[in-house]
């Protein structure tokens, strides 16, 4: 096949962006042939090039860095898509993919120079195969509606993010999304089967298949996370599962967050396996409960959501163990929901938590890093210790079941500074899960947010991996430039690597 051909023997080479038209291809008749060209298999209405056409997509959901692109495109078919591909391949012009633009890293940032390649109009569920629990997929599917066509078959789709109403498939797929439920089920890349991706040549590969192996490397877990760097995604075939017999959750109280943070390890530590287990502090619950009125106790320092699902009385069984080890790690009060509507009521306060930390300030910067259970408390207690060292504010909101935290820094942007200072918490944050024996990113990938803490958490070794990975699926480095991976010069500007003679030793965790 093309990509291990390719890469056993490419290495990654520095891009020179004066070597393609791409840096003048806006400012010359060069522009006119490319438009000319992709008007023969676009029409009109899916190119956009007004700049206040084009608005929408300057960003993701990563505000706070906007660029316009020069185009946009919205094929509807596989055979436009390649078109676009094999053109800006041809011109040398940069390709961001993007869905439903609800990232939270920059991933979908476009460049200035470059086509933005919407996959919205790929909204179609092409099948759904109740005897081999799976379905086929376009990747503009809203990740909900998987489920709700998979309900009448008595299946659902695991993974299910906060943002799942709105993003689509093929971002999830980009971004190894999760969900609250990720503990027991897996994040996208544990309920994926096969892939059909566009190289950026406009070559149609098809990556895994239906059965539970497949001959040849994983491939569909390489594409799985990539953030659009190696090819554009245009179907997905997903893993379906049963709908559970019986499903209950637990609510619990705390008046210390470190505390729930170690009822949390324990309930882990004594072998039981939610099918979630959710962690959020006061700022969280208070700005919840305001926006959607779940019920929860807005004197706590913290709450904890224990979801049991599975045959009826070994959920009954399980939910009495939690509810034992909740109170004798210091709940003050455990619930469990009476009713389906009962249990909703509890998810809707926690999936709603980001919207709902807007009430509490003009901005809000959402990190994204996961550490080791056991490590939950101190990390934590970094956390505020760093708050305090920046005078910003933290809301805390946590797939705490396997460590993956979402700290919201709280900041106006209206104040000079404060985003950078936003910013440096953030970084700091992120090197505290590296310290920790964490990474720097759980489910919202890395984009442009976190590329300087790559440096932090790789080797140069590691980093040039990337590099010729990147380079095997996409020699010229046109698909989502600038993301994700950095370049072993930035390191050493950044300051997390010493390159000496071409070498760049392991930053270590002592740079933290």
């Amino acid at each position: 096949m093309y990509v291990l051909t390719m890469l056993q023997l490419l290495e990654p080479t520095p891009m020179n962006h004066s070597e393609h038209p791409a840096e003048h291809i806006a400012h010359s008749a060069d522009k006119a042939a490319f438009l000319r060209q992709i008007s023969q298999f676009l029409e009109s209405g899916n190119m956009l090039s007004e700049p206040e056409a084009m608005r929408p997509y300057e960003c993701d959901g990563m505000a706070a860095y906007q660029v316009l692109p020069w185009l946009v495109v919205l094929p509807e078919t596989i055979e436009q898509a390649q078109g676009v591909l094999q053109l800006c391949h041809q011109y040398g012009v940069p390709v961001v993919a993007r869905g439903a633009g609800t990232g939270l890293s920059g991933g979908a940032l476009p460049v200035a120079n470059g086509v933005l390649l919407s996959l919205a109009k790929f909204t179609r569920i092409l099948k759904i195969d109740p005897g081999n629990r799976s379905a086929c997929v376009q990747p503009g599917v809203p990740n909900l509606a998987v489920s709700e066509a998979a309900a009448p078959f008595g299946l659902y789709y695991a993974p299910d993010p906060s943002s799942q109403i709105a993003c689509t498939i093929g971002g999830n797929v980009a971004e190894n999304s999760g969900g609250v439920h990720c503990l027991k089920y897996g994040l996208t890349v544990h309920n994926l089967l096969a892939l059909k991706i566009l190289t950026i040549d406009g070559e149609l590969i098809s990556l895994g298949g239906a059965g539970l192996d497949s001959a040849g490397y994983d491939l569909p877990a390489v594409l799985t996370g990539s953030e659009g760097l190696l090819g554009v995604i245009v179907e997905v075939t997903l893993k379906l599962l049963p709908l559970p017999e019986t499903v209950s959750t637990l609510l619990a109280v705390f008046a210390g967050i470190e505390q729930a943070g170690e009822a949390v390890t324990a309930i882990i530590g004594a072998g039981l396996l939610p099918a979630g287990l959710e962690m959020m502090d006061n700022l969280a619950i208070r700005a919840a409960e305001a926006f959607v009125h779940a019920g929860y106790p807005v004197e706590a320092a913290a709450l904890v959501l224990c979801e049991m699902d599975g045959m009826a009385v070994q959920v009954a069984a399980d939910l009495a163990r939690a509810q034992a080890i909740l109170l004798a790690n210091g709940a003050t009060e455990v619930r469990q929901a009476q009713s389906e509507a009962g249990r909703k009521k509890f998810w809707a306060g926690r999936k709603a938590a980001f919207p709902a930390v807007g009430r509490l300030s003009p901005d809000y910067y959402c990190m994204d890093g996961t550490i080791p259970r056991k490590r939950l408390a101190e990390v934590l207690r970094g956390i505020a210790a760093l708050s305090e060292e920046f005078g910003l504010a933290v809301a805390n909101v946590f797939h705490a079941g396997d460590g993956n935290l979402h700290p919201l820094i709280l900041y106006d942007a209206n104040q000079p500074g404060e985003l950078a200072r936003a910013e440096e918490f953030g970084g700091k944050i992120l090197q505290l899960c590296v310290a920790s024996g964490g990474t720097i990113t759980g489910e919202h990938g890395v984009g442009m947010e976190k590329i300087n803490q790559m440096c932090v958490q790789f080797s140069g070794a590691e980093l040039r991996q990337f590099h010729a990975l990147k380079a095997a699926f996409d020699p010229r480095g046109l698909l989502n430039p600038g993301k994700a991976i950095p370049s072993l010069p930035r390191c050493a500007e950044f300051g997390a690597l010493h390159v000496h003679h071409g070498h760049a030793p392991h930053p270590g965790l002592d740079r933290f």
